[in-house]
């Protein structure tokens, strides 16, 4: 059984989806790929998993450092997984862009290269905003590229995180706005 409840941080609205034991899903609404794993014949209501991931949130909006994680069991490919796996490991108020993330699988895989675009993909399919630090991804410009939750989120979540931001600009033009 899927469940689901609402938080209401200062960034807007977010959805959370768990299993009963994991966290499975945090979107704000109306984000790009929102609901991407949501099943159907979900149920609203508060498991404890919910209480923790709340809980965590609290904290990192008041720009404080959790000390404790809630189980998180994000639904993808492997691959995707892989690139997830990576994001939950990029320290808070730092960045590293798709180029990074790609040429480092491709030393753990043992291959020459990693495409930039399909660590891209993974990154902007996390199901889990936030607690899967997806915003600290970079173009290999410094440009606030591809966040399913809107630039102006990420620009406000990579403050609050004391990011150094002095390199980073928001792109000009394409699909990343």
């Amino acid at each position: 059984m899927q469940y689901t409840t609402t938080y209401s941080s200062p960034l807007g609205e977010m959805l959370l989806s768990g299993d009963g034991e994991h966290l499975n899903g945090l979107w704000f609404l109306g984000q790009k790929y929102f609901g991407s794993t949501l099943e159907p014949g979900r149920q609203e209501g508060e498991i404890p998993v919910f209480q923790q991931a709340k809980r965590w949130l609290d904290l990192y909006f008041q720009g404080l450092v959790p000390d404790f994680m809630p189980p998180l069991a994000p639904q993808g490919s492997p691959f995707r997984r892989e690139v997830w796996d990576v994001l939950a490991q990029i320290p808070r108020g730092t960045v590293m862009t798709y180029g990074e993330i790609g040429a480092l699988l491709a030393k753990r895989r043992g291959t020459a290269a990693m495409s930039a675009q399909a660590v891209g993909g993974a990154v902007g399919h996390n199901p889990i905003s936030i607690l899967i630090p997806c915003h600290r991804v970079v173009g290999s410009s410094g440009s606030l590229t591809g966040y399913a939750g809107g630039l102006d989120r990420k620009v406000k979540l990579l403050e609050l995180e004391k990011a150094d931001t002095a390199h980073l600009h928001l792109p000009k033009k394409g699909t990343a706005l």
